[in-house]
């Protein structure tokens, strides 16, 4: 399917537009399923996108946070009060401030296969079976990576897993991740990509013909989607 690609003036209109759409996404799961399950994101994109759910729906008027269920796309082997985590900048951001109960963190505190497989058999759980979330929240690095998805690293082989650790050599450090087949199982999978730093890497993800083992978000292909919310910086070299 082709990506639909929807070009916001500046970041805070792409959070705005990224904030409606998380609301309305979660109106329509609850109204199906009774529940809506989320994977969050980290970076500074989404993080504003947070700040808004947070500011603008809050109340349970609003939205019934008590039926949200939320999980994170990928997380750093850190804990969850250290400052790269991105569990502590969801909190602080949106679910310290919204009546949210159900918060599905990756334990980055674990040894990496430990919280791998921990958080696999949390999903599976959790759906009876293999995952399907209702929404996927994603951005991407000036390098294509997005997630823990980074070129070149083990994970972007991976078929049989829902959630795995991905060592990555040029940081030094080993990452958890949601797997490609686990992110595009799910009913809907947003990009939020804000900045001229992303250009270069939107441009070759979109309209490029690379490897995507070289920008590992052209893996990225769930049966309705991506959406892409993107700024008129990082679009600036799109055709």
């Amino acid at each position: 399917m082709t990506p639909d690609v929807r070009i916001h003036e500046d970041v805070r209109e792409l959070a705005s537009a990224a904030a409606r759409l998380f609301v309305e996404e979660a109106r329509e799961a609850i109204g199906r399923s009774d529940r809506f399950a989320v994977a969050l994101a980290g970076g500074s994109t989404p993080k504003a996108t947070y700040e808004l759910l947070a500011s603008e729906y809050a109340s349970p008027s609003d939205l019934d946070w008590g039926r949200v269920h939320v999980f994170f796309g990928d997380e750093r082997t850190v804990g969850p009060d250290h400052e790269d985590s991105n569990y502590r900048m969801a909190k602080g951001a949106l679910l310290s401030r919204v009546p949210v109960d159900s918060v599905h963190r990756m334990r980055g505190e674990l040894s990496p296969p430990e919280a791998a497989a921990l958080y696999e058999e949390e999903l599976t759980d959790f759906f009876g079976g293999p995952p399907r979330l209702d929404l996927v929240m994603l951005g991407i690095g000036d390098d294509g990576h997005t997630a823990s998805l980074f070129p070149r690293t083990p994970a972007l082989d991976v078929r049989d897993r829902w959630v795995v650790e991905n060592p990555v050599e040029k940081l030094g450090t080993t990452r958890l991740t949601l797997t490609a087949p686990a992110i595009n199982a799910a009913t809907r999978v947003v990009f939020l990509v804000a900045g001229e730093g992303k250009a270069e890497a939107l441009k070759e993800i979109l309209q490029g013909d690379a490897d995507p083992q070289d920008y590992p978000a052209k893996l990225i292909k769930p049966t309705n989607g991506p959406d892409w919310m993107i700024d008129r910086a990082a679009s600036r070299m799109l055709g």
